[in-house]
């Protein structure tokens, strides 16, 4: 992989408190690549240039994990894509773009069409 601008960030997320988790769960989540701006939001110019790198991981609890990409869906919006070249649904970021990726922030991503769930973003970490 080539060198990435140094806007790209590791960032983890978590499943925060919920009902079946009241203490939310922290091999529940996704760990994804994206360039952040200077307030944290993804920058979607950075990702056009660089969106191969621009992967994610899926963790569950007795679940094999799943990579994919971080995309941009029509219309501006984001999801993660575990079959690129498939028919599957997207995991698409409830207003990922307006959303502030900071250590401590909450973002909601819908896994199907009726499951939203509820992450704290746990750590932001630069690539360099």
């Amino acid at each position: 992989m080539t060198e990435l601008p140094p806007g790209f960030r590791q960032i983890r997320l978590e499943l925060a408190r919920e009902k079946g988790h009241p203490e939310g769960a922290r091999n529940f989540g996704y760990s994804f690549v994206a360039p952040l701006d200077e307030s944290g939001h993804i920058d979607p110019a950075l990702w056009a240039k660089h969106r191969d790198a621009c992967r994610v991981l899926r963790f569950r609890p007795d679940e094999a994990d799943e990579s994919g990409h971080l995309v941009r869906r029509p219309g501006g919006s984001w999801a993660f894509r575990y079959d690129i070249h498939g028919s599957d649904d997207d995991e698409a970021g409830y207003r990922f773009g307006e959303e502030k990726f900071d250590v401590g922030e909450y973002v909601s991503i819908r896994e199907d069409e009726d499951e939203i769930h509820t992450f704290r973003v746990v750590s932001v970490e630069s690539l360099r």
